[in-house]
């Protein structure tokens, strides 16, 4: 080991008596000075201009800045590792060809030391390297610790290992691209077509079953990016530590090699005997009930909320089966191709493979469509072709056997999937019970919420079940209008529709049907026609024997719900509120959503950054549109609790109960009329009431418009609403803890004074004592 430690230090000061490693030392230092610096500097000049304006305001309240400065992609973690491949070769083309062209390589050769040892105190020079590397960017993680508010460090230590990893898995395959060749430019070249080799064969021959996971192994990209995240995965440690015995084994071989007079298939065999062993413990060190995990970050981020723990763990008594089908004509194929299983695997199972690696997959390929529906649109892509034919033309484009497709009459046999549109989908069975968990778009992997409904539901699990009432011309979950409600309740292509996130939605016509027992949620969404007195009584007894409930209303139809809204102690107010303004028609209410709205459900919408979040609670300031909306007034005690959802903002608002005109002279506040101005009109708002020893929650609005498929922000809202009315069952929310490092605490004078020490001094400091040094070793 002494000897190990002599020949590190020979080599070290080989690489420090020339300019190279200075070079590579100086250009490493500004560059991540120019990163850092850059970014803080900017940032530190837009919160200064936020906490002048307000003190109380947090900048970026829910944003981690810790990411934001050193790990997005404007970064200096990102931006480092990203470009760390071009200063490898430099520093490792000459290690082994300067003994070569020096022919000091005879001196090593006839020494009495073992060869291992010179190979091993080389690399072990390298390493070392490797590390100032390493402690030029720990100097500005420190300096993130004193200009950021609760930094967190775990993802940037993380961050430091993968860089360390990396480092030396490129520095171990340049040492070994030196002992190839006397010729240090061809190494380095060599040294490059590796990095581009490593970083690509994950791509190469995808389709095998035999080879897939083999390369997929092998290959180096997207080890590091995880590492950036904040997690640590022995299977990514393990793979850097196995490139890195390959390449230096192979370096000692061929050193070993041309000393030796061995038959060239025992030195072949050296070889294979490495890379065999090196891919055995790499493949089983892959597999998952042999992977352990590590996540860094201060909220865990990057593992699954305990919610969703408790769910895959619960699959303990038997393996839990999932079959993907994909369908070569069908939307998200590619997604499903043997090529692309990998990704598949790790985008859409590996944080659940991490608590239950108990699943197995099977895959079915087919090919089929519906000329008369779902599909049918291929035809008209391909006019005059049959089915095979159009299925032969799109495996062309996709490069892919069309005879690894099932045909429709055998896929069919099997399995009907014309119910979830012949698209790429996947069946969950466990115990004789079988689910679907959907794709979205052309081929988006489910999320966490709809990845545990779907678990839930394969559990056995009792989901809510939501009634829309139907019979008076009410909005419609079936039709895809503006004005109606599939895409939010049943649509199976949105991933934040009712039944993807853990609901049973059906519609009941009360004028021939009764509200079923296991009902947990009716809406009543704009009717049209008067509530029959069957109809109405059926409500009111659901009412009174404390069901949930969500009512939504149009003006014109006041008269139509308001006896209805009398169990609740409050009613519509008559007319239509009038909130004239410069851009949008009278009749365009903008009112805010409420502190108690936004803290209904965990869900997250995109809200605005400004004045959001104060003192750890909401500000009412997040404004949604409500075209042609009604108040809502209290007209008696019912018992309920109300509190507003929606709130017209003060004085700005009334309800014009004559004639609204809308495409002319804006309108004006007329008591004569009988328009009624208060203070702020609830526009919606959520009423409580404790009965048969439960919570009784409903919600009532004074617009269904908002609620519409025709809205951006319907779906979210929705969600929030059908979440607490359900007493929070569903949707299982995977919303993390806002991040606690939120705050920058550089201001715009220190930033300049840093970025001037960091992009100039430093620098400087270094180029000086590298000059001093190698003048005076040349004097010598």
């Amino acid at each position: 080991m002494k000897t190990i430690f002599q020949i590190a230090k020979n080599e070290l000061r080989n690489l420090f008596y020339s300019p190279i490693a200075w070079f590579l030392l100086i250009v490493f230092l500004v560059m991540c000075a120019y990163f850092y610096t850059g970014t803080t500097y900017s940032w530190a000049k837009l919160a200064h201009l936020a906490y002048s304006n307000d003190p109380n305001w947090v900048y970026r309240a829910t944003d981690s800045v810790t990411s934001s400065i050193f790990l997005d992609n404007d970064g200096i973690l990102i931006n480092v590792l990203q470009s760390i491949y071009l200063f490898v070769p430099l520093l490792t083309m000459g290690i082994i060809s300067r003994e070569i062209n020096s022919g000091t390589i005879k001196l090593l050769y006839s020494s009495p030391v073992k060869l291992s040892r010179i190979i091993l105190g080389k690399y072990l020079a390298l390493m070392i390297y490797n590390l100032l590397l390493v402690l030029i960017l720990s100097i500005f993680i420190i300096s993130g610790f004193f200009d950021i508010k609760s930094l967190d460090y775990g993802p940037l230590l993380s961050t430091l290992l993968g860089f360390y990893l990396l480092l030396c898995t490129f520095t171990a395959i340049g040492f070994y691209m030196s002992s190839l060749t006397a010729y240090p430019i061809v190494s380095a070249i060599a040294s490059f077509t590796v990095f581009f080799a490593l970083m690509n064969i994950g791509r190469l021959w995808q389709q095998y079953d035999f080879v897939r996971d083999f390369t997929w192994f092998l290959s180096i990209a997207g080890r590091t990016e995880k590492m950036v995240t904040g997690l640590i995965t022995t299977k990514d440690v393990i793979y850097y530590i196995i490139i890195i015995y390959l390449f230096v084994s192979f370096t000692l071989l061929k050193l070993q090699g041309e000393r030796e007079a061995k038959p060239w298939f025992v030195k072949a065999g050296r070889y294979v005997a490495v890379v065999l062993s090196g891919l055995l413990i790499g493949y089983i060190s892959s597999r998952p009930r042999f992977t352990g995990y590590w996540d860094t970050t201060a909220g865990k981020t990057n593992t699954l909320l305990p919610h969703s723990q408790k769910i895959i763990k619960s699959f303990d008594d038997g393996p839990l089966e999932v079959t993907l089908y994909t369908n070569l004509l069908g939307a998200g194929a590619q997604a499903g191709l043997p090529e692309w299983r990998n990704v598949y695997l790790e985008r859409c199972w590996e944080n659940y493979l991490r608590f239950n690696w108990n699943i197995h997959f099977k895959y079915e390929y087919y090919y089929d469509a519906d000329s008369t529906g779902v599909g049918g649109t291929i035809f008209k892509e391909f006019p005059g072709k049959s089915l095979e034919q159009i299925a032969r033309e799109v495996a062309k484009v996709l490069k892919v056997d069309v005879s690894n497709f099932k045909p429709p009459a055998e896929m069919r046999r099997l399995i009907d999937l014309k119910p979830e549109g012949y698209r790429l989908v996947m069946q969950l069975k466990y115990k004789g019970r079988a689910v679907f968990l959907r794709t979205y778009g052309n081929g988006d992997w489910p999320r966490s919420p709809n990845m545990d409904a779907t678990l839930e539901r394969l559990l056995g699990t009792k989901m809510p079940k939501i009634a829309f009432i139907s019979g008076e011309l009410e909005r419609s979950i079936y039709k895809n209008g503006e004005r109606e409600f599939f895409q939010q309740t049943i649509s199976k292509d949105n991933s934040g529709a009712l039944v993807n996130i853990g609901f049973d939605v059906d519609t009941v016509n009360l004028a021939t049907q009764d509200i079923a027992p296991d009902v947990t949620t009716v809406v009543l969404a704009d009717p049209k026609m008067d509530l029959g007195a069957p109809v109405l009584n059926k409500l009111k007894s659901y009412i009174d024997k404390g069901g949930n409930m969500l009512i939504m209303g149009e003006p014109g139809k006041q008269h139509i719900l308001n006896p209805l809204l009398q169990k609740t102690g409050f009613q519509y107010v008559n007319g239509k509120l009038a909130q004239p303004g410069y851009n949008n028609a009278p009749d365009m209410v903008m009112p805010y959503m409420t502190a108690t709205g936004l803290s209904m459900a965990k869900e997250n919408p995109a809200l605005p950054m400004n004045r959001l979040w104060t003192n750890g609670v909401y500000n009412d300031s997040l404004k949604l549109e409500m075209p042609s909306a009604m108040g809502i007034v209290n007209s008696g005690d019912s018992g309920f609790a109300a509190k507003p959802l929606f709130a017209t903002v003060p004085g700005a608002v009334w309800s014009k109960a004559g004639k609204f005109v809308t495409d002319s002279v804006a309108p004006v506040f007329s008591p004569q009329e009988g328009d009624i101005q208060i203070n702020s009109f609830p526009t919606c708002i959520q009423l409580t009431r404790q009965i048969n020893n439960r919570e009784q929650r409903m919600i009532v609005c004074g617009d269904a418009d908002f609620l519409s498929d025709q809205k951006s922000y319907s779906s979210w809202v929705s969600r929030t609403f059908y979440c607490w009315l359900n007493d929070s069952r569903m949707p299982i929310y995977s919303n993390y803890p806002y991040a606690s490092d939120n705050m920058l605490t550089l201001s715009p004078a220190r930033a300049t004074v840093q970025k001037i020490a960091y992009l100039w001094v430093l620098p400087g400091i270094l180029l000086f004592l590298s000059t001093v040094l190698l003048i005076r070793r040349k004097r010598k």
